[in-house]
């Protein structure tokens, strides 16, 4: 029976030296604290529209708070926060998703162009959201009966996007042999190597 041990060298990353030296950090604690904060905020405020007015509102709040600063952290932030970063023309998201569809695409370390469309498009959405909600808590917008409908339209296209980028996330995961979720929580990645983008 072959017993032989390679040595760490010749290991996988993730085999090698424990997670902290086989890994990148990759995700600040801000933004992680950002992307589970807005994702329970959106879920709170969505499950409780017709039930918890209260609740909904301050939900409402709390997401318009956070995508405030996120969007100071995109300029301010570290490397892979910052838009620069990831945010890309139309025509290379476009180019991107042509590659995707053939099952070849490069593993990104940081959002991957359609990943940061994505970014984008949500937070749009979520700002959205919060300036209607806000706005319908204010006397002149209180029983505006269109803004209402603006309002659960664009709650629901957001739980649209919402589950194309839980789709994304797990296409990229298996694609690539990576635990995205778990990325979000430890911020930690596998280093890059071969073709991947850093």
């Amino acid at each position: 029976m072959n017993t032989h041990v390679p040595p760490p060298s010749a290991r996988k990353p993730e085999q090698a030296g424990g997670t902290a030296a086989a890994t990148v950090k990759v995700w600040d604690l801000f933004t992680r604290i950002f992307h589970w904060g807005l994702v329970a905020s959106f879920a709170i405020a969505y499950l409780s529209a017709e039930e918890i007015e209260t609740l909904h509102v301050w939900a409402g709040y709390a997401a318009a708070a956070l995508i405030a600063w996120r969007l100071v952290w995109g300029v301010l932030g570290p490397g892979y926060a910052r838009f620069a970063q990831f945010v890309k023309p139309p025509a290379a998201v476009l180019r991107y998703l042509g590659v995707v569809a053939t099952g070849h695409e490069p593993r990104y370390i940081g959002h991957n162009p359609a990943g940061g469309a994505m970014v984008v498009a949500l937070l749009a959405m979520l700002a959205g959201l919060s300036a209607t909600g806000i706005m319908m808590t204010t006397s002149t917008f209180e029983h505006s009966k269109a803004l209402e409908e603006i309002h659960e339209v664009m709650a629901n296209v957001t739980l649209g996007l919402v589950a194309l980028h839980v789709a994304g996330v797990a296409l990229a995961s298996v694609r690539h042999h990576e635990n995205l979720v778990r990325a979000m929580i430890t911020g930690r990645k596998r280093p890059p190597t071969g073709n991947d983008v850093a």
